[in-house]
């Protein structure tokens, strides 16, 4: 079974894990110069690297449809840079999963694949894809779902460590980012993470920098530019996270009930 998942994230990446795993072939789309913020584990980064290895799972760039399913045979994830997912067309995917987190749709319609699923807020099951499956922390997390929508958006991160917004690191002004420390580091609160010109980004919490950006990203004031984990776990950085696997374990289950394979 084919998959192409728009979005290749942190959290895509979780889902394109478990479904490799569960030996679904998967596709994935992204910007051309992606913005994750947790590098580490986000296949994105094969877009910009060529290759991109997230714990015991490889995904290599393709240039065209034609190359990604080459990809496939070599038993890698492959990643496209196709923001607009134009290659379904080419594809034909079994299933099509909108994994991009804008909080809404961009252009994912229920036709686009035998199976359509909507991940997070900004999808309604049964109106542009088949079914959801919930994204918000707490006890519907990875639920699917089959009439509705996902619980709206609150704009506020989820409790890690006792912590919540204090956690996530935003670009104090317009510009270029310019990174002082790296994914993994332990920070202090009020240490410099990175700048916007000569303006700081400072740290609000002490732990271990899970996320920043990459060097030269343009940014926007307010922009979210990094992610420190309070609990201090270096090996955290390196793993895709609870959230997404257990998010991935709702598209998984979403793909077989609706999938016409």
């Amino acid at each position: 079974m084919l998959v192409l998942i728009r979005g290749a994230g942190d959290l895509a990446s979780g889902i394109a894990m478990r479904l490799h795993h569960a030996r679904l072939q998967v596709v994935m789309t992204d910007l051309p110069r992606p913005t994750a913020i947790r590098r580490t584990v986000c296949f994105s980064q094969a877009v910009l690297l060529g290759k991109m290895t997230v714990e015991d799972v490889t995904a290599e760039k393709a240039k065209t449809p034609q190359e990604a399913l080459a990809i496939l045979k070599k038993g890698n994830i492959a990643v496209l840079a196709d923001p607009e997912a134009a290659c379904i067309a080419a594809l034909q995917p079994d299933a099509v999963v909108d994994a991009i987190l804008a909080k809404r749709n961009l252009g994912t319609h229920i036709t686009d694949a035998p199976c359509v699923i909507g991940v997070g807020p900004g999808f309604t099951a049964g109106v542009d894809c088949h079914a959801c499956v919930e994204t918000m922390r707490g006890h519907t997390l990875g639920r699917v779902i089959t009439e509705g929508s996902p619980i709206p958006n609150t704009n506020i991160p989820g409790l890690i460590g006792g912590f919540s917004g204090e956690r996530v690191l935003r670009a104090p002004a317009d510009g270029i980012f310019r990174q002082v420390r790296q994914i993994g580091d332990l920070v202090k609160e009020g240490e410099v993470a990175g700048y916007v010109g000569e303006t700081p980004m400072l740290c609000q919490i002490s732990g271990v920098l899970r996320g920043l950006l990459a060097d030269r990203t343009p940014v926007h004031r307010g922009m979210k530019a990094g992610d420190v984990d309070p609990r201090g776990e270096r090996s955290y950085c390196y793993q895709v996270s609870d959230k997404a696997l257990a998010i991935g374990g709702g598209v998984l289950e979403a793909i077989f009930r609706f999938s016409e394979a």
